[in-house]
């Protein structure tokens, strides 16, 4: 049996007008509370969110035969080749394996490679690069992470071999019975017989593996060196394989016995994270691009402290470095892609910022960024650079480069890189080529860069344009190996120049670089957000989410900036509410919507930062969340004490690269598409590692835009419509069982976008009269919670504080005012 309740916004608001209550007209029979939307609920809200419909569905517990909480298992079992055929886990995956094509077993004794191997071929030609068939492969659902540009990854999603593009990163299975249904009921959580197969094509020694698919829908992969010279006949362990039963223990999983077993690259619960990750940041690069100066930072600056939302983070991006462009004269007409030929003169700052302006606060670098920190608080300054300097490396003719030994390299790229898509930057570069800093020289040029930087009140670097580095690897020992030569070179200085680990990452999606990965915590998750680009602001979004995936076991997802006064705003926002990453954006001076950035900042600069990288929900993983038409793109999180959920329309406003679909004009053409969606508590994988003991599996939900609460089990579902770009964020929360009378779920900072992440910890003391919940909340604000009953009072820092309760719902609120530091809240019964 099942209660289904459809609230309609426009509705709702009229009823407010003419009834005190919504919920006093509204009869449920079921154990479990559903709760009116009319708390926060204002004309404006109306009027912005007029196509939102939530409806309401829940199981009744006792009907339930099976225990909400249980897991399913498989069991573990390595791949194996029989007949012909790959088996995983009993299930034929591949047909027509070709005898050359073995399995290995992974040589470790965790419990958690029982079901790994690795897949290897051999060959009776030595060549620099291979393709191998792995057979054909079954029409399962699958979704990949491939390399559609040099730069960036984004997902793709089909069932045949042929679908598999080059350059595919992760290839990830839905193996499914064929008696496998999903319940309706549900919300879309796979039936006990599925299981994943996860594919990672990794590196082993100076090879590099992709996997492809080819017309016949075979299952290729490919080892390549870069280096003519660097040349194999057989791979031995070029491609893991694991299955199990959860798809993101599976993908830790993986990573973490491929960090044990490799030894190249580091898990990101192991790295140290750095700092600025927690404090809202601004980025000159929209604001400024290349024209970036003293002038124009703090003229920035200058407006956000007005509005209340000082960046405790900056980076000054692209266009503070002395660079020459030798291939553009002075006076001739501008020659398309010159500007990535342009070339690094010297680590020092270019004269933009020694005084040009005749302003005494920027006489260099080192008293413009003292002057910055002192006045405006600012806390962390970074600064960008390339891996190789500058887009064109070097310039080889600069007396203060020469120390560097630099030679011009032409790039050459790999078959899967022009497969693919050509990137614009890659073909001046192969025309014009690069001033490549002998390997040999490469730390002494970082250290030289960092230590200068550092002397002159810098506090780390983001480090740019990191995959040329495999095209340039002919003679070095291929792209593996200078890759790791460089990246080692980079970690090292930075170590040793910053106080924290203060680097961040971009233009990094390739393998040679993910699995090289040693300190770098953090790094760019997707192509640059894109103001003047209307057709990709969901493209952005989603392929983040999916991506995070496999980077967000090995760095910290960067979602990049975004612009708080642009058309998506919104959207982006609780986007990176939801992603467990850096909030920074790069409005231009005065040009900023406050009312938004105060749903992501905090007063004293801080932001709400989720536990994890945020992912698509298991029901997300394998539907096309941009291009089929129909499915809303979910994405879950864990704060300490709760989770959360976000639900983004990302259809009708833009396609994936390389895949047909409608055309778009602009938004204003485009038409919105309104499309409903089922979500779930059970929508967020372990929410019982923020559940206590007493969790029975119910849940206290919180909808941001609705300003309402309800109550429901973990299996319950609830559907939420919504228009293209526009979203919804649910915080869901467990709810503790204090004593037979007293149910009780922390919600958070009510008008921030991820409210959970304000809750530090949550206690309880019973007393001989009743009972005292204890609260550690960071920040300031309407603090909210689920409580089953009114409390007698509640103090904030031991005062007595008023609250408001509302019988109907249960939603506690208490206003914490003052400065946003950790406050004590003592809520008495």
């Amino acid at each position: 049996m099942a209660n289904t309740i459809t609230f309609k916004s426009t509705t709702i608001y009229s009823s407010i007008k003419s009834q005190p209550s919504y919920a006093s007209r509204t009869t449920v029979s079921s154990q479990f509370s559903f709760l009116d939307f009319s708390t926060r609920l204002s004309h404006n809200n109306i009027k912005k969110y007029y196509s939102c419909t939530i409806s309401i569905s829940c199981k009744n517990l006792s009907e339930t035969k099976t225990d909400p909480l249980a897991k399913m298992t498989v069991t573990a079992a390595p791949p194996c080749i029989k007949n012909g055929s790959l088996m995983v886990n009993g299930k034929v995956v591949l047909t027509g394996v070709p005898s050359n094509v073995a399995v290995y077993p992974v040589t470790d004794d965790s419990s958690s490679s029982l079901s790994a191997a690795f897949i290897g071929a051999s060959s009776s030609t030595p060549n620099s690069r291979h393709v191998f068939s792995l057979g054909v492969i079954q029409q399962f659902k699958f979704m990949c992470l491939f390399r559609h540009k040099i730069w960036w990854m984004i997902p793709r999603f089909g069932s045949l071999g042929s679908d598999i593009p080059m350059e595919t990163q992760m290839l990830l299975l839905e193996v499914r019975e064929k008696s496998a249904t999903c319940d309706d009921s549900s919300s879309g959580q796979s039936a006990d017989n599925t299981f994943y197969v996860l594919l990672l094509p990794v590196l082993e020694g100076q090879f590099r593996a992709t996997l492809q698919g080819s017309c016949a829908d075979e299952l290729q992969f490919c080892v390549e060196s870069g280096d003519a010279y660097v040349q194999t006949t057989q791979v031995t362990e070029a491609v893991f394989i694991n299955s199990g039963d959860n798809p993101f223990e599976l993908i830790k999983d993986s990573i973490t016995i491929l960090e044990r077993h490799k030894g190249t690259f580091t898990h990101i619960e192991h790295k140290k994270k750095p700092a600025h990750l927690d404090w809202f940041g601004w980025c000159t690069w929209d604001a400024f691009y290349k024209d970036v100066d003293p002038r124009g930072i703090k003229e920035g600056l200058e407006s956000f402290l007005e509005g209340g939302c000082p960046p405790k983070f900056l980076i000054i991006d692209d266009g503070w470095q002395d660079t020459f462009n030798e291939f553009q004269k002075d006076g001739e007409p501008f020659i398309e892609g010159s500007q990535f030929a342009s070339r690094l003169v010297d680590v020092k700052e270019s004269s933009k910022f020694t005084g040009s302006d005749e302003d005494t606060s920027c006489n260099d670098l080192h008293y413009f960024v003292k002057f910055i920190k002192e006045k405006y608080g600012v806390k962390f300054v970074y600064v960008w650079h390339a891996l190789i300097g500058y887009w064109g490396g070097l310039l080889p003719s600069s007396e203060k480069m020469k120390k560097y030994n630099p030679k011009i390299t032409y790039p050459v790229q790999s078959p899967g890189n022009v497969g693919n898509l050509r990137d614009v930057a890659m073909d001046s570069l192969e025309k014009y080529g690069v001033g490549l800093i002998d390997p040999e020289k490469v730390y002494d040029f970082y250290n030289d860069l960092h230590s200068y930087l550092s002397r002159n009140g810098i506090d780390g670097v983001k480090v740019d344009v990191q995959n040329l580095i495999e095209t340039l690897g002919g003679g070095y020992g291929g792209r593996v190996s200078l890759t790791r030569q460089y990246q080692e070179a980079l970690e090292e200085s930075v170590a040793g120049n910053f106080k924290e680990n203060n680097l961040i990452c971009c233009m990094s999606h390739n393998s040679d670089s993910i699995y090289s990965s040693r300190r770098s915590a953090t790094a760019r998750a997707s192509e640059d957000f894109m103001p003047r680009e209307p057709m990709f602001q969901t493209l952005h979004v989603a392929g983040v989410a999916f991506n995070s995936l496999l980077l967000g076991e090995i760095v910290v997802p960067d979602w990049d900036m975004f612009q708080s006064h642009h058309y998506t705003a919104e959207f982006h926002g609780a986007a990176r509410a939801l992603g467990g990453c850096p909030v920074y954006v790069s409005d231009k001076p005065d040009s900023h919507d406050f009312e938004i950035l105060k749903k992501l900042v905090l007063p004293d600069g801080s932001i709400l930062r989720a536990k994890y990288g945020g992912r698509p929900t298991r029901d997300c993983l394998f539907v096309d969340t941009v291009m089929d038409g129909k499915s809303l793109l979910k994405i879950w999180n864990l704060n300490k004490l709760s989770g959360i959920v976000g639900v983004l329309n990302c259809q009708g406003a833009g396609n994936w690269p390389l895949r047909d679909g409608p055309e778009f004009n602009d938004r204003s053409s485009s038409k919105s598409i309104v499309l409903s969606g089922r979500v779930s508590p059970h929508d967020i994988d372990f929410l019982e590692e923020v559940a206590d003991q007493s969790w029975k599996g119910e849940c206290a939900i919180y909808a941001f835009h609705m300003g309402s609460l309800f109550r429901l089990p973990k299996d319950g579902i609830f559907e939420v419509s919504l228009a293209t770009l526009e979203c919804e964020i649910f915080t869901i929360s467990p709810i503790r069982v204090l004593n037979e009378a007293l149910h009780f779920a922390p919600i958070g900072l009510i008008d921030m976008y991820n409210s959970g992440g304000a809750t530090e910890s949550l206690g309880f003391t019973p007393e001989p009269s009743g009972c005292i919940v204890r609260i550690e909340a960071r920040g300031c604000g309407r603090f909210g919670a689920y409580s089953s009953k009114k409390p007698i009072y509640c103090t904030v820092d031991d005062k007595k504080q008023e609250f408001e309760y509302d019988l109907d719902n249960g939603l506690l609120i208490l206003k914490l005012e003052g400065e946003c530091k950790v406050k004590d809240l003592n809520i008495c019964y």
